[in-house]
């Protein structure tokens, strides 16, 4: 269960990565069609890096975490359930963020630094899975 928990939060730090990198994608493809003359409107297309970011956004990533919380009631990771909590409530931070930021676009700031918060937050909780909990303890008591 321990090696489920790094995977999960592994799995959510790399979706993070690859949502900078869907949007990136989608707005780049945004700024060539509007480059070669393109109108766009509410019916244009939406471009695919654009509507990946959504699907994992409020898809893939939040079952992720969901099954990281799960998971570490059983994977006996300490602080794991702790962890689990922050990496959930930072995804539901995130998506809060997305939607107010269609209202207030300057909310947007906010909903990129969090996604640098939960990658980082996914990646520590990878991380105390991978130690054993006798080095988890030592490293608490030296620090």
């Amino acid at each position: 269960m321990r090696a489920a928990y790094r995977v999960l939060a592994g799995l959510v730090a790399i979706g993070v990565v690859l949502q900078a990198m869907f949007i990136a994608w989608g707005f780049f493809a945004v700024d060539k069609d509007i480059s070669g003359g393109a109108v766009i409107d509410k019916n244009s297309s939406t471009p695919a890096g654009l509507s990946l970011h959504g699907t994992f956004g409020l898809m893939i990533i939040p079952i992720i975490a969901l099954l990281l919380l799960i998971v570490s009631f059983f994977a006996k990771v300490d602080g794991g359930i702790k962890w689990a909590l922050y990496v959930l409530g930072l995804v539901v931070l995130q998506i809060v963020l997305a939607f107010a930021a269609f209202g207030a676009p300057v909310v947007g700031v906010l909903h990129g630094a969090n996604a640098l918060a939960l990658l980082a937050v996914a990646g520590l909780a990878g991380r105390r899975a991978g130690r054993t909990p006798a080095a988890t303890e030592s490293s608490t008591t030296t620090a």
